[in-house]
């Protein structure tokens, strides 16, 4: 039987040839997630570089769907599966990151952000230490203003390359990305490619001490040898997101093979066998009863992706208090 990634790849025809990147029909979006889990994307492409991007932008019809992941450190893909084009920028193309100046560093969205932090490290610019702490690539961090250890992106952030739906290239200034507590209001459309970063000059030996404590804090408290998506929910005004999950008895709560972590009860793990299925309806589940405890409506930091299968749908709240 032919996949929904032929067929589509069958109502394109030609129009993709010339592309230099790698196009993967049906991919199985659970090998490229660090959940392991999630159903299938119509078609994968993963440009050979910016230009590449753009060609294939400019080939692909707009009404056929365009939706970019990161390395998959945060996202939760629904077992229905993903409509269209899944983009993946390649590290060959678009992972490298240098310093241009004393205190500046030009990074691709696919750079994973400790690769910053250590570079940053060896060549003396301090405020990159916190990316040694979060496992995504750049891309994602400028989507959703990643932060830990009191500072986020935005306080790094000079101007931002992005691709529109397209092809086109945007030049955005770190006002243009719009940005606020784990989250960028730039367009949805867009697609980051690089960015130009600025820190301060400082010691080496005190950046090193900084990135060691960001480390120590992660190995003390998140359970990083697990499969999870890291911080499920982001943190209310005046609160934290664990201790709200904590009050309402979800400390280490399981549905299928998902798991709230009892090491830290905001991240969410398969412990093995877990489904997308499985890993929504437990945030959910989670999100209604601190609804019932505290009257916090959660939101979610992990991005679900895709389409439910047929008969496992999750409401939010599970269609509760709402």
């Amino acid at each position: 039987m032919t996949g929904g990634g032929e067929a589509l790849l069958a109502k394109l025809g030609d129009r993709l040839s010339g592309l230099r990147g790698r196009i993967t029909p049906n991919a199985e979006m659970e090998k490229i997630t660090w959940f392991r889990a999630g159903g299938l994307a119509d078609a994968l492409f993963q440009p050979a570089d910016e230009e590449d991007l753009a060609a294939f932008l400019k080939a692909v019809p707009e009404e056929i769907p365009v939706l970019v992941v990161g390395i998959g450190s945060n996202l939760l893909v629904r077992e229905g599966g993903i409509p269209g084009f899944v983009v993946r920028l390649s590290a060959k193309g678009f992972g490298e990151a240098e310093a241009i100046s004393p205190t500046r560093i030009k990074a691709g969205a696919a750079t994973p952000d400790k690769r910053v932090a250590a570079l940053a490290h060896d060549v003396g610019i301090g405020g990159f230490h916190f990316y040694h702490g979060i496992p995504g690539a750049i891309g994602g961090a400028l989507r959703m203003n990643a932060g830990a250890n009191g500072v986020e992106t935005r306080e790094r952030v000079v101007e931002v390359r992005a691709l529109d739906r397209k092809g086109d290239l945007h030049v955005l200034s770190n006002a243009d990305m719009g940005y606020s507590y784990r989250h960028s209001s730039a367009g949805s459309d867009l697609i980051f490619t690089s960015a130009t970063f600025e820190g301060y000059a400082e010691d080496k030996d005190a950046i090193k001490a900084a990135m060691d404590a960001v480390q120590h804090h992660r190995e003390t408290v998140q359970p990083i040898r697990e499969k999870t998506g890291g911080s499920t929910f982001k943190n209310p005004e005046g609160t934290s997101a664990w201790k709200e999950i904590d009050k309402a008895g979800c400390r280490g709560l399981m549905i299928g093979g998902a798991q709230m972590s009892p090491m830290h009860c905001n991240f969410m793990i398969n412990t093995g066998s877990a489904t997308g299925y499985d890993l929504e309806f437990l945030g959910e589940t989670v999100r209604s009863r601190v609804l019932e405890s505290s009257g916090i409506r959660l939101q979610w930091e992990i991005k679900r992706l895709g389409r439910f299968k047929a008969g496992h749908e999750v409401q939010e709240f599970l269609g509760q208090l709402l």
